[in-house]
């Protein structure tokens, strides 16, 4: 078998399987479409699962792919052994319901004797115990020996998911000689030894287990194989492990250059080069794929690999960032195959970098704490770090929990993660009742049965008013013959010009009349089945009844200001495309009549000249009059000329096709006016984040922008007014003028205060108590902020060595704050301030914790901030003992 490299690998094996008649399909998204019960893609069948169910026509009967996949069940043990990763490719070929065991084990051999030119000799063959036909196939046929034959059972040999389609299996192993092996006489196929590699797994999906084990044959059988493209390279390139192959070693040699090691030297270096190779390729294709880092799901994921590979980076005596750097190597590496990271080669690089500075802003801080909690721990005898520590390594210093017990574990600790998970919860929950909500989520069909109704006739492309026949009346979720005045209901029709709420654009309001009634349509929605439902209430006349033909005309205005906004959305991403990169792309959208909110993929805030840069491009394209089409086409067509589809969506073989001159070309199921200058004009009114790497923009068109203008004039003359100027003209000196006076005032203030805390620290020094060689100073102020408290109790502990000194009090939040600090010599004597501060904040329901010299605490219950503090003599002289 000759040397091939793993590129050349993947496209031998995609070529074959067209040759045989497959369609070659491009790896899917490693973030699932339509399936929510993966956090990401782990196996390349994976994204086909609905082909097999029947719920999705597969594009062909026969495909081929090579699938991207990540499995995260193992992080903590990728570096740790040369077997494991979390990134790797899935090549294989499929049928549904079309050939089945003769010639799919026809086809794996000669891919692997002819194409590979392994030899014969060194390829076994297992099979399902029972699977006496895949036996006499393999034999008889496709002519391997019996004696490279071995049966397995269930175990091993069957794939099945509890009920549904299921079936036995073949894989294919190949020997690689005595040296790789366990040297016991009896080591065979199916040893764990590293001499007989499985490389390649058929799959004869052919039964359907009805939940209890009792099985019955499938109509169509299936054909689903896997085989791991980097085992495959190891097997052809003759090397131990995939960190050894050839794309992989490259990533790999561009980490040693920058390290200044080499792999194989030191094992401990081994470990962090192997851990940082394959989170750079996880993350590389993750980030292209639209994972973006975060604190949950797949976000959190990406997260963990990028902060484990900075660490490992450390440990390598890398003392800046370098991920970004890396990267680069493995686009380059994948260019061919994965076209997609070179489109997105700067936006990967920015996020990598931007996540990689954040860490590092904190990393240094986070491990020194970390490092000072271990040291506690050791000096108490602790092998459990307490919840309360883990969180602020993680709130604070931006430490993954796995990471902290990952470093942990390097000294047979672990972590309290029960009181570690209570405290994300409630972060969790503080955070989800701050949010405000942003959007509107508009009306639902619950509650509605719309079964038996056909799809609704959508005429609002090119008209606002049309005449329909009332199908349904829908009230209180029942249907009904008749609908009175003033009843809030639904009303369905056979056809409509009104648009309903889709692809962020809302609903269309307007009215439905008929002879003796009209209907004001309040919002528009439809079902998944396309039929459209017009919400609202008889405002005039008697009602309506059931088969009435009637007038559905759309209010014109309303809909001239959506499309105008929706339009300058389409501009509005051109632009930012134009001026940040082709990174760029649509995260969300809301469009009404009064505004447009645009979230998209983007790596830090907009700085003004960006903002000011998008806005000019957009406005120029609105003054040029650019005339705006709406056009039905092939897909395929639509991607030729450059159309933007929104990232993860499912479309159609026909797309609507919307462009505005030459600036910008879309698919778009929404309404749009018919040129740029119907806009009349664009104002970005605010830039903010979303989410980590999401950003959004609001703005206005037409009249918007007008109104925009009036309300800044009024705030304007308001705050002229305020200041009793002349004019507004004035309003820049005089605010510039009051912001010098307001900081000289602060620093008055500022000082009157530290004296304040001087004299209050005084009086608290005369009132120490003394006990076992301790000088204890302690007092309860209520008003003063937590950090006047820690001034307060540093310069009580500057008093003597042997000083303990602990302030509470309660502020005016009604939530009560302790410092502790302690002097050298009462460290000496035992007492620990973070310790301490941490048992007198939960007699009042708090936690807390820090150094041994000074620490802060909190806590909820603020009547008990008294009986805290005076129990710190109590606490002090239990650590004295």
């Amino acid at each position: 078998m000759e040397w091939t490299g793993l590129n050349e690998l993947r496209e031998k094996f995609l070529s074959f399987f067209e040759s045989k008649g497959h369609l070659r399909l491009p790896s899917f998204p490693l973030i699932p479409q339509g399936d929510k019960s993966l956090l990401l893609i782990n196996a390349g069948m994976a994204p086909m699962k609905k082909y097999f169910t029947g719920e999705l026509t597969p594009p062909s009967v026969r495909v081929t792919t090579c699938q991207k996949c990540i499995r995260t069940p193992d992080i903590e043990r990728v570096g740790k052994t040369a077997r494991h990763g979390t990134y790797f490719e899935m090549l294989g070929n499929f049928s549904f319901g079309d050939y089945f065991k003769r010639e799919a084990t026809a086809w794996a051999w000669e891919f692997c004797t002819k194409v590979l030119e392994m030899a014969p000799e060194k390829l076994y063959v297992s099979i399902y115990l029972d699977d006496d036909e895949a036996f006499d196939i393999w034999t008889k046929e496709v002519g391997v020996p019996p004696d490279h034959m071995v049966r397995f059972g269930k175990e091993d040999n069957f794939w099945e998911l509890g009920a549904g389609p299921c079936g036995p299996c073949s894989e294919i192993y190949y020997d690689r000689g005595e040296k790789y092996g366990c040297g016991s006489p009896d080591c065979k196929v199916g040893c764990d030894c590293d001499r007989y590699v499985e490389f390649w797994n058929l799959v004869f999906t052919q039964f359907n287990n009805d939940g209890n084990n009792n099985y019955t044959n499938l109509e169509k059988c299936n054909i689903d194989t896997g085989m791991g493209l980097e085992r495959l390279a190891c097997i052809s390139q003759g090397v131990d492990n995939l960190f050894e192959v050839d794309t992989v070693q490259s990533i790999m040699k561009h980490i040693q250059r920058i390290a200044g090691v080499q792999y194989h030297e030191s094992e401990k270096h081994d470990v962090s080069l192997r851990v940082i190779t394959d989170h750079i390729r996880s993350t590389t294709f993750m980030i292209g794929d639209g994972v973006m880092p975060s604190n949950e799901g797949r976000g959190y994921v990406l997260r963990r690999l990028l902060r484990r590979a900075a660490r490992h980076g450390k440990l390598l005596g890398i003392d800046r960032t370098f991920l970004s750097e890396v990267c680069k190597t493995v686009i380059d590496e994948n260019k061919d195959a994965y076209p997609n990271l070179v489109e997105k080669h700067d936006f990967i690089i920015n996020v990598i970098k931007n996540e990689e500075e954040s860490f590092n802003k904190t990393i240094d801080a986070g491990l020194q704490l970390l490092s000072q909690m271990l040291d506690d721990m050791e000096k108490t005898n602790r092998t459990v770090l307490i919840g309360e520590d883990a969180f602020k390594l993680s709130d604070t210093f931006g430490f993954p929990i796995d990471l902290t017990k990952e470093i942990l574990e390097e000294k047979n600790y672990t972590v309290d993660e029960e009181t570690y998970g209570k405290l994300v919860l409630e972060q969790r929950e503080r955070s989800r009742k701050a949010r405000k909500d942003a959007g509107a989520d508009g009306w639902k069909n619950k509650g509605i049965n719309t079964e038996g109704l056909c799809k609704t006739e959508f005429e609002g492309y090119k008209a606002l008013s049309t005449k329909a026949e009332i199908k349904t009346i829908i009230i209180d979720g029942e249907r009904k013959d008749y609908l009175e005045s003033n009843t809030p209901a639904t009303l369905v029709l056979d056809k409509t010009p009104f648009y309903a709420e889709s692809g962020g654009q809302v609903g269309d309001i307007g009215i439905i009349e008929g002879e003796d009634f009209k209907f004001e349509v309040d919002v528009t929605f439809k079902t998944n089945d396309g039929v459209i439902l017009h919400h609202g209430s008889v405002i005039k006349g008697e009602g309506a009844k059931l088969g009435e033909i009637v007038v559905a005309a759309v209010d014109e205005n309303s809909r001239s200001a959506i499309a105008r906004n929706h339009t300058a959305a389409h501009l509005l991403q051109a632009a930012l495309r134009s001026v940040l990169g082709n990174h760029v792309e649509q995260a969300g959208q809301f469009v009404n009549a009064q505004a447009v909110r645009f979230d998209f993929t983007h790596f830090a805030a907009m700085t003004s000249q960006q903002i000011k840069a998008v806005e000019k491009l957009v406005n120029e394209e609105i003054l040029k009059a650019q005339t705006v089409t709406m056009k039905e086409m092939p897909i395929e067509e639509a991607k030729k000329i450059g159309a933007i589809a929104l990232f993860g969506e499912k479309y159609g073989d026909t797309v609507r096709v919307v462009r505005a001159g030459e600036f910008s070309t879309e698919l778009c199921g929404g309404t749009h006016i018919g040129n740029t200058g119907n806009i009349g004009l664009f104002k970005i009114i605010s830039e903010s984040s979303v989410a980590a790497g999401v950003r959004r923009i609001e703005g206005v068109t037409g009249f918007g922008v007008i109104e925009y203008i009036d309300e800044n004039a009024r705030l304007m003359e308001s705050a002229a007014q305020a200041m009793k100027l002349g004019n507004v003209q004035e309003l820049s000196r005089r605010a510039s003028s009051l912001v010098t006076e307001l900081k000289t005032k602060e620093k008055e203030l500022e000082s009157v205060c530290s004296e304040l805390s001087e004299i209050k620290a005084r009086a608290l020094m005369e009132n120490a108590k003394e006990f076992g060689g301790i000088r204890l100073i302690s007092a309860v102020i209520n008003g003063a902020t937590a950090e006047d408290m820690r001034t307060m109790a540093d310069r009580a502990r500057d008093s003597g060595e042997n000083t303990v000194a602990v302030i509470g009090g309660v502020n005016d939040k009604g939530t009560a704050s302790f410092a502790v600090a302690c002097g050298k010599d009462a460290i000496k004597l035992g007492v620990h301030a973070g310790n301490l501060v941490r048992s007198i904040a939960q007699i009042a329901g708090g936690s807390g914790g820090g150094r041994p010299d000074s620490a802060m605490a909190g806590a909820k219950v603020a009547g008990k901030a008294d009986i805290a503090v005076n129990s710190a003599e109590r606490i002090i002289r239990e650590m004295l003992k």
